[in-house]
């Protein structure tokens, strides 16, 4: 049993976010922790082919986050989505610098420049703001176990093998059913028909 102040690893992003504006650190680094499998496949492929080498996908990846964790009292992350756009602003900005140093050496390349902007619109952050009190309203209505399960596989992202050892479950379909099931029930919760 973790100790009181100990973050439970299945805790809900949306808690540890309430934690992270409440002024925790350690939520604030969670949170970024949990952006990373993300932000590495968001990174992978965007640099620039002349910039690869000593400066990989996953340095630049680490010099953003250890970028993030210096200043993680000037950014604002009030949403999991604020997190990770800016985590990918320090991505981008790591890659202009390796293109910069690219471009010094005299090779050209344009490629940063063509990055797609993937931010949110204005109304889908507030059509966003709104399912996620709704999924929060319905995620407490949920069992302790199903909740758990839900963050296991959607938020988290652990596969139905890893969900089956921390349930003890016999396999990974029975883990999988588990899941299912709890989704069900949270679009109950919320309201959206499921098929059975």
């Amino acid at each position: 049993m973790p100790a009181a102040d100990a973050e439970p690893e299945w805790e809900s992003t949306i808690h540890v976010l309430e934690r992270a504006r409440a002024g925790d650190r350690s939520a604030a680094q969670t949170l970024i922790v949990r952006a990373l499998p993300a932000l590495r496949r968001w990174t992978h492929g965007r640099m620039p082919i002349e910039g690869r080498g000593p400066a990989d996908t996953e340095d630049v990846v680490q010099d953003a986050v250890l970028h993030t964790l210096k200043r993680l009292g000037t950014f604002e992350h009030r949403t999991v989505g604020a997190v990770q756009a800016y985590l990918r602003a320090a991505v981008i900005n790591r890659i202009r610098d390796v293109a910069r140093r690219v471009r010094r050496r005299g090779v050209p390349t344009d490629t940063v420049e063509l990055l797609p902007d993937d931010a949110p619109s204005p109304l889908e952050q507030a059509i966003m703001r709104q399912r996620t009190a709704l999924f929060i309203e319905a995620l407490q209505q949920l069992r302790p176990t199903d909740r758990q399960a839900i963050v296991w596989r959607i938020e988290l992202g652990y596969s139905h093998e890893e969900i089956a050892r921390r349930l003890g479950k016999s396999n990974a379909g029975a883990a999988r059913m588990t899941v299912n099931r709890a989704l069900r029930r949270l679009g109950n919760a919320m309201g959206v028909p499921t098929s059975e």
